[in-house]
């Protein structure tokens, strides 16, 4: 058996922002009720903290939490996908829910650097100013012309995540906004 590799192969750009690919990471997507115990009591037991509300992201001792839509959620768990989703099942009973993993569906970029957020509001139809997109925000949105869910980490750097079969897309996408000298100045 083969191991497993990344969409990218570890790709890093500098420019105006630094574009990287994150690596392999564990990505669990549950829906189902997020109002209900059950949906609750699977997040807690795959992340250790209690639902994000909306367009949030909470991290807890065994992982992160992001909200997607109003009956989804992105589970990043640090440890094994594997054992993580099995907490997750037996937490969830037999509420009307749905988890799967989708890692290796999946890629994430990192965009940081004091231009970041010029360089993704030239992709994204988002305000990515200060006080309207801030650390621990999430967005689902498209970028150019996929989609992509991109949450801000900390100042100055935000995750992004896109279907894999775009994900050299996307790292050229955000490599030709950040080329040296493309700043407009915005932020």
């Amino acid at each position: 058996m083969t191991a497993p590799i990344t969409a990218l192969g570890g790709a890093r750009h500098d420019g105006l922002a630094r574009i990287e690919e994150v690596g392999l990471h564990g990505m669990i997507t549950l829906r189902g009720d997020l109002a209900s115990k059950a949906v609750k009591a699977a997040v807690m037991a795959a992340t250790g903290a209690k639902l994000p509300g909306q367009r949030g992201v909470v991290r807890g001792k065994s992982g992160t939490a992001i909200w997607m839509s109003p009956d989804e959620l992105l589970l990043c768990p640090y440890a094994e996908v594997d054992a993580t989703l099995g907490k997750v099942t037996a937490a969830l009973g037999t509420a009307h829910a749905l988890a799967v993993d989708v890692s290796d569906a999946r890629a994430m970029l990192t965009v940081s650097g004091p231009a970041a957020r010029e360089v993704l509001a030239k992709l994204c139809p988002v305000d990515f100013a200060p006080g309207a997109f801030g650390p621990g925000m999430v967005r689902r949105t498209r970028m150019a012309q996929v989609p992509a869910a991109i949450w801000m980490e900390q100042d100055e750097s935000f995750r992004v995540i896109c279907f894999r079969s775009v994900a050299r897309y996307v790292f050229d996408l955000l490599g030709v906004a950040a080329q040296p000298g493309s700043g407009v100045g915005v932020y």
